[in-house]
This record gives structure tokens, sequence and C-alpha cells, in this order.
């Protein structure tokens, strides 16, 4: 079998991890290799970069230094976790990818969307055959977000103001690819979205 690359994305708090996990095991029940990964991380060293970038203080790094930071952590995954495993026929299923970029980096933080889509091209070049956005309002995903224990909560500190900025955004992206999202609303039992996910995934592969 030919290998596919799934992602997800949504704002923090949208339940996209779980889902993720859900479907990772629901395609593991149908029989495929499933690798599931996240970004920022995924391999050793880009596991590395995650803790600089998911902790700390908001104002740890500009902006651009981040989008670099970024950059380099998806490129050491693309190269040691994702091409490998699609190339054996894995679908690989990522927790976030290059859109949460364009979204964060790109449009809640500044105005960097050019760069970033130069950036990714220049040194990423790789898109999902398939993305599920997981849809939730701004304010309960940040409030599920920052209920959760940990210290990945330096995005989340940002507030309420770029978690609606991000969603807005990611809807945007999702209007301008509907060929590769899917639109899922998040907001209900997770079985409920997770159901809706496996069905769309199923008919893609």
């Amino acid at each position: 079998m030919a290998g596919r690359f799934l992602s997800f994305e949504g704002i923090d708090g949208s339940g996209k991890s779980t889902q993720a996990r859900l479907l990772a095991e629901a395609l593991q029940g149908h029989g495929r290799e499933v690798v599931l990964t996240r970004e920022p991380g995924g391999s050793p060293g880009a596991e590395e970069i995650r803790r600089l970038v998911l902790e700390g203080a908001t104002d740890r790094w500009s902006t651009e230094t981040e989008l670099l930071l970024f950059t380099a952590a998806r490129r050491d995954h693309l190269e040691k976790t994702i091409r490998p495993a699609l190339a054996r026929g894995a679908v690989v299923i990522c927790d976030r990818f290059a859109d949460s970029t364009r979204i964060y980096q790109g449009l809640t933080r500044g105005d960097l969307r050019q760069t970033v889509d130069s950036l990714h091209a220049l040194m990423i070049g790789a898109e999902p055959d398939l993305t599920f956005l997981i849809d939730i309002d701004a304010a309960e995903g940040l409030a599920r977000a920052t209920a959760r224990p940990g210290k990945e909560l330096r995005f989340e500190g940002m507030g309420l103001g770029l978690q609606e900025k991000a969603r807005a955004g990611f809807l945007a992206l999702a209007a301008a690819s509907p060929a590769r999202f899917r639109v899922i609303a998040g907001a209900r039992p997770a079985e409920a979205v997770a159901a809706d996910v496996l069905q769309q995934a199923l008919a893609r592969l």
C-alpha cells in the first residue's frame, strides 16, 4: 500500500491530539501500519527544539526566531521520521504540521505569511494528503488548554485574542484548500468526533 500523510490542526485545546491518537488506534485495527507523531517534535532533535519553543516566557523568542526554530524542527522530523515511514507504506498521523506555522508565526503574531511560505518551499516542500481541522470556540479551547497539567503553556499564555485569530486563520486555510482539509466540529463527545474523522480518513485511504 502507498504511504499516506495525515495531519491534525486546530487551536490549543481543540482536542486534536486526542483525535490523532484515536484515529491511529482505529487504523491499526484496520491492519495499517501507523506512525503517530507530533510537531514540534517527532524526532530526537526536534523534541529538543520543542522544549525551547513551548516552554518559558511568552517573550522568550521573537516571531522570526520562532519561525526558524520550528522550521529546523520540521526539517529534522521530515528527514528522520515522516519520509522513512511513508517510503515503507505507513500511514503517518501528525499532530500539527506546517499549517500551524502559517497561523501562529505567519498570521497571529505578525505579518510573516510570505516568509513562512518561502521558507517552507525552500526547506520542507511537503504537505499532508489530508488535514483534519478540529474546530472549537476559542474561549472553550483556551479553557481546556490551560486546565491541562504541564509546562507547555507558552502560546496559551498569549491570551484569548491570539486563539481567536488562530481559529479564524485555520478556517480561512481550510476554505482556501478544500481538497485537503476536512473541518470537524470539535465541541462534541470525543467518540462522535472520532467517528467522523475515521469515516473521512477511510474514504481517502
